[in-house]
Parts: C-alpha cells; structure tokens; sequence
C-alpha cells in the first residue's frame, strides 16, 4: 500500500451540487492541462477503478431508498479505498495531476449530514481507511433549482439522489458552503451561474499557483 501522504503529484478535487456543472469543469481543466503539457489522470466518484465503478452502480441506481445512510457510508468508503489504492495514490506518486470530481466531501454532506447526524462517522471511516485530503478543492456553486433541472434533465439511470427533490439540493448547498468555511485552507468557491467559459477561466485561475 502506498504512504497516501507520500507523492509528488498535485491532488484536485471538484465538488458542488447536482447539476453544478462540475464534471464539465473538471473536464475542462483536464484538457487545458494536457494541452499545456501536464500529465493528468481525470477520474470520479463513486468509481475511478474496477471494483469502485461496480461499488458506483449499486449506489446511484435504483429506488432512492435502497440503502440506509450507515450502508452508504460504508459502501462509499470501500469504493474511495480502490480507488485510491489502484488510482490516485499510484499516480500522484509518479508525478501527476489528478482531478477527481468528487471525494470525501460529497460524503460528508449526502451521507454524513443529509439524512441523519452522521457526520462523525464518515470523518471516522475517512481517517482510518483514506488518510488523504485534496491539495485544492473547487466547489462550483450553483443555484438549486438550476442544478436540479439540469441534473434531471440528464435522463440517465443514475438520478437516484436527484429524486430525493430540491430539498436536498438546498441543503447539500448550504452544507457545502460550510464544508468550505470550515476547510478555508483548502477549499475555493467558483460560481457556477455564469456561462461555461467564464467559470472555466476562473477555475484555471484558480488552480494556476498550486500548479506553477
């Protein structure tokens, strides 16, 4: 197992709520840095490696009370552990740059404080089984009744947590503003109401001095 505090590489992670447009934000810095002569791995969550991606389709699939909070929780971890394991550790020690859309923040916030108090549990499982935080994280922040128009007007067979309604987009939003006042050394907030070009140049700005 590699040290996940050891490498050389660059860890960035994209968070919002549905429909924020991260995915295609985070896309778009990994083409920008390839263009520009960088290695990098892009990758997600749930998913990222073999066993993660299968973990993936048991957990965003399905009727959206298929799994208690606790049983998410642990399903997740076990995905972030092969993923880290077989992806990111692997390529942040030889160097890269890797961008994930999502991480353990996602988790704190639908699993660990959307449906129930279970915040501790998450950070819990997250120390013992990850041990690793992003050098940056970009929220990119969007209105909740944008992001659920746009998240279900995806029509994909993974809207399990879309259909849990605006709700929990309002309050996976004011969750993930606090996440990013109570990791201010990590995290950066990029609004995500603008069009795609201008949010674009504004996560390359943001990236440019971890990444110089």
């Amino acid at each position: 197992m590699i040290d996940p505090r050891a490498g050389r590489g660059t860890f960035l992670t994209f968070e919002g709520i549905d429909g924020s447009g991260k995915s295609t934000q985070a896309r778009l810095l990994a083409d920008r840095l390839r263009a520009d002569g960088r290695d990098v791995v892009l990758t997600r969550e749930p998913g990222g490696s073999t066993g993660a991606e299968e973990i993936r389709r048991l957990v965003l699939e399905g009727d959206p009370d298929r799994w208690s909070a606790e049983t998410e929780i642990l399903l997740f971890t076990a995905a972030r552990r092969d993923h880290m394991e077989r992806t990111i550790l692997p390529a942040l020690a030889d160097g890269k740059v890797v961008i994930c859309d999502r991480f353990a923040d996602s988790t704190r916030m639908y699993q660990g404080l959307s449906r129930g108090d279970l915040r501790g549990l998450v950070d819990t499982l997250h120390t013992l089984m990850i041990g690793r935080e992003p050098d940056l994280t970009l929220l990119i922040d969007m209105d909740p009744e944008t992001g659920l128009r746009r998240a279900l007007g995806r029509q994909g067979s993974e809207e399990r947590f879309e259909e849990f309604g605006p709700e929990l987009q309002h309050r996976m939003r004011a969750g993930f503003l606090g996440l990013a006042d109570e990791f201010a050394n990590r995290f950066r907030v990029i609004d995500g109401n603008r069009p795609i070009e201008t949010v674009a140049g504004d996560v390359l700005a943001t990236t440019g001095a971890l990444l110089t």
